[in-house]
């Protein structure tokens, strides 16, 4: 596997794992996130040209298993989504894209990331509390994290549990903090 900036030529792929990994929700009765859209392709490319498009690759570079949306949100790194395919799933790809972005945000002395989640989906809230976040409390949000909230809650989400969560950076533990690309 390799981890590197996702491009516009991969749109349409990105779009399909989210598709893909959105059916596991209709296994657990949350049928309105399987058939939710996946993000639009202007969103996407509007992510990879602020450089916030991360995708975990097969090993010879060329096609998207996963990828993550970020951006800076109250001077942390947001994760706005990540999905990982599930034909590739439970194999620590998504634990890597973590990782990578953890380290590129301590490299750049951004203290943590962030990102909104479901709590009662495995795979969501108490996966994330294993790799290191934990749930802030409401007096803990800044203002970005509190619109997100919001944005979600106008469209639906609330209608199962939510929480924001965060992980400090990890310092760098070798002199180049950042894996190759």
């Amino acid at each position: 596997m390799r981890i590197r900036a996702g491009t516009a030529r991969e749109l349409g792929r990105i779009q399909e794992i989210e598709r893909a990994a959105g059916r596991c929700f209709r296994g657990i009765g949350m049928r309105e996130i399987a058939d939710d859209e996946p993000p639009t392709w202007q969103c996407l490319r509007e992510f990879a040209e602020a450089g916030g498009l991360w995708v975990a690759t097969d090993p010879d570079g060329s096609r998207p298993v996963a990828y993550a949306l970020t951006e800076p949100v109250d001077g942390c790194l947001h994760i706005e989504q990540l999905s990982v395919h599930p034909d590739r799933a439970r194999r620590g790809i998504g634990r890597a894209l973590l990782d990578h972005l953890a380290a590129r945000a301590a490299a750049e002395r951004t203290p943590a990331l962030t990102l909104t989640t479901f709590t009662e989906v495995p795979w969501n809230a108490p996966y994330y509390a294993r790799l290191g976040f934990r749930t802030l409390a409401t007096h803990e949000l800044g203002p970005g994290l509190r619109e997100i909230r919001a944005r979600e809650a106008a469209a639906g989400l609330d209608r199962r549990p939510r929480v924001c969560m965060r992980r400090e950076a990890a310092a760098p533990t070798h002199r180049d903090p950042l894996p190759p690309e």
